[in-house]
C-alpha cells in the first residue's frame, strides 16, 4: 500500500474553494487522510490534538495567518518537524524570506495544477506512488 494513503494531511485556507480544489487534488494522488482547517488558530488546536504528518497552509488568513501558524507549529516540540508547505498566490520576496528562516518546507504558488501540487509535496516527503 502507498504510503500516502497512510500520511495525514492538514488543509489550511480561510476559502472553503481552495480548501475543495486541495482536497480534490490530494485525493487525485490517493491521499484519503485529510483534515482542514479555516484559519490558523484551527489548524493549530488541530495540530495539538492530534498532529498531522504535512500541513499545506495558505499564507494570508485571518485569526492566525500561515506564518503565525507554521512559527507556532515550529515551536510546539510535538510537531516542530512536521513537513509544512505554504500554498498562496502571492509571491512576494520578503514573506518567501520570512518563511524559510521560520522553518518552511516547501512553496507553492496559487493557482496550482496537480502536477505542481504532487512536486511540492515529493520535495518534501519523497516520491509519490
Amino acid at each position: 500500500m502507498a504510503f500516502q494513503k497512510n500520511m495525514r494531511v492538514l488543509i489550511v485556507d480561510d476559502t472553503s474553494t481552495s480548501r475543495m480544489l486541495i482536497r480534490d487534488a490530494l485525493e487525485q494522488l490517493g491521499m484519503t487522510a485529510i483534515a482542514s482547517a479555516n484559519d490558523g488558530e484551527e489548524a493549530l488546536k488541530a495540530m495539538v490534538s492530534a498532529p498531522s504528518h504535512l500541513v499545506i497552509s495558505d499564507l494570508n488568513m485571518p485569526k492566525l495567518d500561515g506564518l503565525g501558524l507554521l512559527k507556532a507549529i515550529r515551536a510546539h516540540p510535538p510537531t516542530k518537524k512536521t513537513p509544512f508547505i505554504i500554498l498562496t498566490g502571492k509571491s512576494d520576496r520578503a514573506v518567501i524570506e520570512q518563511a524559510a528562516k521560520l522553518g518552511v518546507n516547501n512553496y507553492i504558488t496559487k493557482p496550482f495544477t496537480l502536477a505542481s501540487l504532487k512536486a511540492g509535496i515529493e520535495a518534501v516527503v519523497g516520491k509519490l506512488q
